[in-house]
């Protein structure tokens, strides 16, 4: 497209050139422009250099115009390749994409914990405030808040069927409450000398572990609400406790800055697994499904493929570390958050690994080609927890900015 320069333009385009030509020492040349364009007189000080700023800005602006282009073929690529109505990926290869679907906001201080519910479109959230609510991930509605605790809700957990919830505190309780159809709280369980950090239900439901600042883990029988057994070992906080799918072990972290991993029916530790060099955060258990992508990344051949089962750490030194907890080894680190590692949670797929951190960021890691392979700015504040759903595609983010996030996979 052809610009028409007006007179005006002209004239200053003159100006210019002809500074341009004084100012390169042009002598010859520029008395010959001045008299073809008519120029009169001396050129005013104010089209000093104005020729090269032009040319520099208009570089400039392409350089600009070219990296909003890429960006937006990129982002053009990803929608039609990402959009689970097309291209030929499938639901085990999901990740979460930008923006979120929604934010929730609610919270009068800092979310320490999101998890999804088993079998309804609800996620609860524990909060600094003291208080656990509930919300419809589909529609992004509030449902309820669930008061009883007088300090921090650190950690909730479902059972199986989804029917009970289990919430701990800093008030050094742990509280039961019926999901199905009160909403009240039918237990509470004292035992613990300090914050309780962490519950989980053991997969057949009878029985919740809990981990405490007390530096100890409790065994409690649901239906009593008594501590049925004490675990002891590890020398500091102890962050978070999960058992294994089998049931049969429990892997818990700690700011001494171990993992340990304990046999449910002796209490005995089974083994100490101490690679980190800060307070480690988060564990999570991986799936069957991830066994593949684990032992590729570890590079085990056939001959000598790890059995696992596979535990994943993240830990204040900003690494995630995949275990091997039968043979008590770290396989591989996955490096890239700057700053603590908050939360942890397996793909249901077994190919990913969903982080969040203090950094603010939500990762999803190819766990084949221990790389990160997607990174979304997600809140405004640390990222404190992170839960995929098993069934559906949606991820939950919880935060210090005090928002709950949604974000859909595709």
């Amino acid at each position: 497209m052809k610009m028409v320069l007006s007179q005006r333009q002209r004239e200053e385009l003159n100006k210019a050139i002809a500074d341009y030509l004084s100012s390169s020492g042009y002598q010859d040349a520029l008395e010959a422009f001045k008299k073809e364009a008519d120029m009169p007189g001396e050129v005013e000080r104010k089209y000093g250099g104005l020729l090269e700023k032009k040319w520099t800005s208009v570089i400039r602006l392409q350089k600009k115009v070219m990296e909003l282009e890429s960006k937006l073929s990129e982002a053009e690529k990803e929608f039609i390749e990402g959009a689970p109505t097309r291209g030929k990926r499938s639901s085990t290869e999901w990740i979460p994409r930008p923006p979120e679907k929604h934010s929730l906001a609610g919270h009068r201080a800092p979310i320490n914990r999101v998890v999804f519910h088993p079998v309804f479109s609800l996620i609860v959230s524990a909060s600094e405030d003291a208080t656990i609510k509930v919300w419809d991930f589909e529609s992004g509605d509030f449902e309820r808040t669930l008061k009883g605790h007088t300090e921090s809700v650190q950690d909730v957990a479902f059972d199986l069927s989804g029917k009970l919830l289990a919430s701990c505190s800093a008030d050094m309780s742990i509280k039961l409450w019926d999901f199905h159809q009160s909403f009240a709280c039918v237990k509470t369980m004292n035992g613990h000398d300090h914050n309780v950090n962490s519950v989980a239900f053991v997969p057949q439901g009878d029985f919740i572990v809990s981990a405490s600042r007390d530096k100890t883990i409790k065994i409690w029988e649901v239906s009593t609400g008594y501590c049925v057994k004490t675990l002891t070992g590890h020398r500091e906080w102890v962050r978070m406790a999960r058992i294994s799918p089998c049931g049969e072990l429990i892997a818990s972290c700690s700011n001494d800055q171990t993992i340990r991993i304990w046999h449910m029916a002796t209490k005995d530790t089974k083994v100490e697994l101490r690679d980190h060099d800060h307070v480690v955060e988060c564990i999570a258990w991986a799936p069957e499904t991830s066994r593949a992508a684990i032992n590729a990344a570890a590079g085990a051949d056939n001959k000598g493929a790890h059995e696992g089962p596979f535990l994943a750490s993240g830990s204040r030194d900003k690494t995630i570390r995949v275990w091997d907890v039968t043979a008590g080894v770290c396989l591989f680190i996955l490096n890239g958050h700057d700053n603590w590692v908050r939360g942890i949670v397996f793909h249901p797929g077994g190919k990913f690994i969903v982080s969040v951190s203090d950094d603010k960021t939500i990762r999803v890691w190819d766990t084949r080609n221990k790389r990160s392979m997607k990174t979304l700015e997600a809140h405004t504040h640390f990222c404190t927890s992170v839960d995929f759903h098993k069934h559906h595609p949606y991820v939950v983010t919880g935060s210090v900015d005090q928002t709950v996030k949604i974000w859909e996979c595709r």
